[in-house]
């Protein structure tokens, strides 16, 4: 059995959330707005709200305990003076080590939609010797806060901390599903209103190395329960030229990552976009992988995606993240609204890896079902079905497949659904991730505006 037909542990802690929450929304999700203040216009009319800082002024605007804002082509936030020292035992390794620290607190963002559910990406270098903590604190519509709750400690490597997300963070109110904060019981009301995010980089001791952050964010979201959408009417007939890689010939590969590469279709869809926008391996940093391999790219992305608390390779932030690592590369995990942002985007010439969950019967020319993959929307054809490379493919030169345009939008967009066993579980709710380059074209900026991206 492949992993696409097996449920996913992310399916899996939803579905727990979902039995007792009337208004949930989706696993993992995410969204792609800007603030109120960036496009009023825009944001009354979708039920996402995404804020991100990226530029010099907005990280000098938060309040800084030993970081630095620096300035040129790609702003970022570095360690300046370290606030002090602070033990970490590693949960994965049992490795006790001593490390210098700076932290970095955004001002309150006030959720345009109050949510249900936000998660939060970042975009970071981590050398050797350093790593990074992303924390969320935020306000419930009834008054009251959360505590700071961790979302990922992250570094681009693995051989000084294993990144992870971490489990049992919870007030009874909400609670961290992996790197998702969700509202615990969605039909009492209670909303998140605000947030603020926080940032602790990490060096070791008596050195000069610091983590350089790039991007921070999150989104928030508030989808309405629905099994169906209405269709859509289509608007484009493109097919961007993406490299194709299929997971399932990695079958076996490095079962220390998620067992093997039938369970890879995110870091494969990953990996297939950082190559179309011109990101690659040197040989040395593939020296690790079997020669015998095909597309040894690939292991290397399970690896360095691999979320040792989760274990697996489907953490979405660290997809995004590990994206960012390619020079002249960001990424995002958003949630889009609608077959027409895709087909908005297509058109600026920025594919798109998308979260859908079905039934066998649910997609014609599947041949599978899934409670969660990850695949690639690569264009759409003259009539407006959908083009996209699925790594759920038992050779390269089968990955790219064309979908039912009313078959696609459904499965990709609906938040519930009804499991092999009738059961109501959750649906994806247009779940997205996004890489697109550090430095957009005026036509790139215009498409991701136009879907919530800044």
């Amino acid at each position: 059995m492949s992993r696409a037909e097996q449920p996913s542990r992310r399916t899996v802690l939803a579905v727990a959330v979902a039995a007792a929450v009337t208004g949930a929304a989706t696993p993992a999700a995410a969204a792609a707005q800007p603030s109120a203040t960036d496009a009023p216009d825009q944001t009354q009319a979708r039920p996402i709200d995404y804020h991100a800082w990226t530029t010099h002024r907005e990280w000098r605007s938060g309040t800084a305990q030993g970081t630095r804002a620096v300035s040129g082509h790609r702003p970022g936030l570095v360690i300046g003076v370290p606030a002090g020292r602070s033990d970490y035992t590693d949960p994965h390794t049992g490795t006790t080590a001593t490390w210098e620290y700076a932290t970095w607190t955004s001002p309150v963002h006030r959720l345009t939609v109050p949510a249900t559910e936000v998660v939060a990406s970042w975009n970071a270098h981590t050398p050797d010797g350093t790593w990074l903590q992303v924390e969320l604190r935020g306000t419930y519509s009834d008054g009251t806060d959360t505590p700071w709750y961790v979302l990922g400690r992250w570094a681009s490597g693995d051989q000084d901390i294993k990144r992870t997300s971490v489990d049992d963070q919870t007030d009874g109110k909400s609670t961290i599903w992996t790197d998702t904060f969700s509202i615990d019981d969605a039909s009492t009301g209670l909303r998140l209103t605000s947030y603020r995010l926080r940032l602790t980089l990490y060096r070791k001791p008596g050195t000069h190395l610091t983590p350089t952050v790039w991007r921070l964010g999150a989104m928030g979201s508030d989808i309405p329960d629905r099994f169906t959408v209405p269709a859509s009417t289509p608007g484009l007939a493109q097919e961007l030229a993406v490299p194709r890689y299929s997971q399932e010939i990695h079958k076996g590969q490095y079962p220390q990552y998620d067992n093997g590469g039938e369970a890879w279709c995110s870091p494969t869809s990953s990996q297939m976009i950082i190559e179309y926008w011109g990101g690659r391996l040197t040989p040395e940093q593939l020296s690790w992988v079997d020669p015998s391999y095909a597309d040894p790219q690939v292991d290397h992305a399970a690896r360095f995606t691999y979320d040792h608390q989760y274990q697996g390779c489907g953490n979405w932030p660290f997809n995004a993240a590990y994206a960012a690592t390619y020079a002249g590369l960001q990424g995002v995990v958003t949630r889009l609204a609608s077959l027409t942002d895709l087909e908005t985007l297509i058109a600026a010439g920025i594919p798109a890896i998308t979260s859908q969950s079905f039934l066998k019967s649910e997609l014609t020319g599947a041949g599978y079902g899934t409670s969660g993959h990850l695949m690639t929307v690569i264009g759409f054809t003259a009539d407006g079905d959908v083009i996209a490379n699925d790594p759920a493919s038992p050779s390269d030169e089968a990955v790219r497949r064309v979908y039912l345009r009313r078959e696609w939008e459904n499965i990709w967009l609906r938040t519930k659904r009804y499991n092999a066993s009738g059961k109501v579980v959750s649906g994806t709710g247009g779940v997205c991730y996004l890489y697109f380059p550090a430095h957009p074209s005026p036509r790139q900026c215009k498409a991701l505006a136009a879907v919530g991206v800044r």
